[in-house]
């Protein structure tokens, strides 16, 4: 297999990820002039919304060579409401580029993506950007860097001045990797000791060779940081100023020399993931897949497993941008476009999971809104375009209530509202307005107790169940089993149950999801004449809400973990508007001049927070906050959402509707 590279680059939106990409591209020779994410010119910003507003919305997968390493790059977008692009990347990545700003350091997204790259164990590289900025400190970076991510991240390069002087980098590994820059560093012998000292610790032979001559010698450095940088057990960290193209010639040959090939067998039997939907005008549906074993041929037959369908492959390309080029052929290692695949939906598995990493949820939408069309004429085109749009972005988590014309989607934040206003208008031609947001609450059991059904009339039918339902722990979601032997209730009707019982929690007492619970089916029944299959259908949600009602609900409310760094002087009254807020903090840290504070709060209360403490602070307030899951709301926060369908325990009208919808 020839030499190849799958890598990723992160970071908090703003730290430069697109302008290092579009450097990447034209220092490798790939694009004849680099371009520019604010004149909308970047390679990888390739939709109109990104083009108009600068900023990354959609991951985008380029591919380039250097130094005969072929490498899929994919730039991901570094906006917290486009997190759901981050964590499809993810998965596909044998390696990753963080990219942390200078002059701001570590920020929320940074810290978000970096334990997700560690819960996947994925070797990472991390780039420190805009050195020739006001305010760059590389020490102060290089320090927050290994309190905050990594102790075992090493610095392999110093920098030759910085801000207006900054002229490059010079390696600390000059015999394995060229220097950019050379001359008097002031961080020099620091990041050596850092690069030494770390690199010791990760081998006992190492260590004692350390000890022996007071330094370890480059060829030992250099070998145990590829082995330890390959394996994700040490984090390489580099500098550079990418809008002067600095730094990433130095980038470039790490990422082909430290971060590891993919794995796989051409010859094996396929096994891939669909990772990216997009839409081609003449072509339909086009599907981005990362292949880890086998070989895919142009109208080979293909079998996804999540969808237990054979779709033929027309063709598979390689799209750059707005480019593109045949290619005929997918090979264990590689990311192509695979046209055909008209039934696949995003985290498809196709041929066998043999070898296919799992999914790491990050994004978790915590703001619900209801879209508005401008006339009648529109509703079957808007439910047409959003139902597209949910394909390509899952955790849209549509819902349409054709009895209610009603439309509701799952988001992030207003970022994202504003680019699916776009999106509708400028692909579609349909001008939609979305509702303002709300929080999305979550029901939990308040004790433990049974829920009991016998469904036998009117006849014919017959379904008896009882539910056995306990709390379980917080973050949990839910977990179903059936204790019921298969001569009382046949296999194929406690399937039917077990398909039911997610559904039926979907609207609580409250009209919440209800989550973090434990279901046991501990008895069934059917009759030989009087059962058919769909009594099970309508019995489960009965049997269920039963239970809900007997043992009562309490709300949940989404929270933030947040981390909050003032100015002194603002500080007592920034403690003040958080207890205000309902958040909790620990004991405010002082440095430099500037109080720190970490806790949790609702989310409900944050909503127009970051404006708030804008104003409070003057500008000078830097908050970063991140998704600390579910926590019981206090007995005075009472927010239910009206009940959309029959309510199963008015059991009656609900049979009465449910039979009605299962024979029409």
């Amino acid at each position: 297999m020839r030499r190849m590279r799958n890598i990723g680059i992160f970071a908090h939106v703003d730290a430069g990820k697109t302008t290092t990409t579009e450097q990447i591209l034209y220092i490798s020779g790939k694009i004849r002039a680099a371009g520019s994410v604010d004149d909308g010119t970047a390679q990888t910003d390739y939709l109109d919304v990104e083009q108009e507003r600068g900023i990354s919305v959609r991951a985008a997968v380029t591919r380039f060579e250097w130094k005969g390493t072929a490498v899929n790059l994919v730039d991901t977008p570094g906006h917290v409401d486009f997190l759901s692009e981050v964590e499809r990347a993810l998965r596909v990545m044998d390696g990753a580029v963080l990219i942390v700003s200078a002059v701001e350091g570590v920020q929320a997204q940074t810290e978000v993506v970096w334990h997700a790259l560690r819960e996947q164990g994925i070797p990472t590289l991390i780039y420190v950007n805009k050195m020739d900025r006001i305010g760059a400190d590389p020490a102060a970076a290089v320090e927050q860097i290994r309190r905050l991510l990594s102790r075992s991240a090493v610095p392999i390069q110093t920098p030759v001045g910085a801000e207006a002087d900054y002229a490059g980098a010079e390696s600390l590994l000059p015999a394995a990797f060229e220097s950019e820059a050379e001359g008097p560093s002031e961080w020099g012998a620091l990041f050596r000791s850092v690069l030494q000292e770390t690199m010791a610790e990760s081998d006992e032979a190492l260590l004692a060779a350390y000890f022996e001559k007071g330094e370890l010698a480059e060829e030992e450095l250099v070998s145990a940081l590829k082995a330890s940088s390959r394996q994700g057990t040490a984090f390489p960290i580099l500098f550079g100023a990418s809008a002067r193209g600095l730094g990433v010639k130095g980038l470039l040959d790490a990422m082909a020399e430290l971060l590891p090939p993919p794995k796989g067998d051409p010859e094996a039997p396929v096994s891939g993931v669909v990772f990216k939907l997009d839409r081609d005008p003449s072509m339909g549906r086009i599907a981005y897949v990362r292949l880890y074993n086998g070989t895919i041929k142009n109208r080979d037959n293909l079998y996804n497993e999540s969808r237990d369908v054979v779709d033929k492959v027309t063709q598979i390309r390689r799209i750059d941008g707005r480019k593109s080029e045949d290619l005929g052929i997918l090979q264990a290692g590689d990311i192509a476009a695979v046209y055909g695949l008209s039934r696949a939906r995003i985290g498809d598995i196709l041929g066998t999971a043999e070898g296919v990493p799992g999914e790491r949820r990050l994004a978790v939408p915590l703001l619900t809104v209801q879209a508005k069309w401008r006339t009648e004429a529109d509703y079957p085109a808007v439910v047409a375009a959003f139902q597209e749009l949910a394909d390509e972005d899952p955790h849209l988590d549509l819902q349409w209530l054709p009895d209610e014309r009603e439309l509701h989607l799952k988001v992030m934040g207003p970022i994202q509202m504003e680019v699916l206003v776009h999106v509708l208008r400028s692909r579609y031609g349909l001008d939609v307005d979305l509702g303002a947001p709300s929080v999305i609450y979550k029901e939990t059991l308040a004790g433990a107790g049974e829920g009991f059904i016998a469904y036998t009339m009117p006849k014919p039918c017959w379904a008896i169940l009882r539910f056995r339902m306990e709390p379980g722990p917080r973050g949990s979601g839910l977990a179903y089993r059936s204790i019921v032997r298969p001569e009382h209730l046949l296999e194929s009707y406690q399937n039917e149950v077990a398909r039911r019982v997610p559904e039926a929690l979907q609207q609580g007492m409250k009209g919440w999801e209800v989550t973090d619970l434990t279901v046991t089916l501990v008895e069934g029944e059917h009759h030989v004449w009087h059962t058919h299959p769909l009594d099970f259908v309508v019995a489960t949600p009965m049997g269920i809400m039963d239970g809900l009602a007997r043992i009562g609900t309490k709300l949940l409310e989404p929270m933030l973990r947040f981390r909050l760094s003032v100015p002194e002087e603002f500080g007592g009254k920034v403690m003040n508007e958080l207890i205000l807020m309902r958040g909790a903090f620990d004991s405010p840290e002082l440095r430099n001049g500037r109080m720190e504070l970490e806790g949790t709060i609702p989310v409900a209360t944050t909503l127009d927070w970051p404006a708030r403490l804008g104003s409070m602070t003057k500008g000078r307030g830097i908050l970063s906050t991140f998704f600390a899951g579910y926590a019981e709301c206090p007995p005075d926060v009472r927010e239910e959402r009206p009940r959309r369908g029959v309510n199963p325990l008015d059991q009656a009208k609900y049979i009465l509707a449910t039979r009605n919808a299962l024979s029409s």
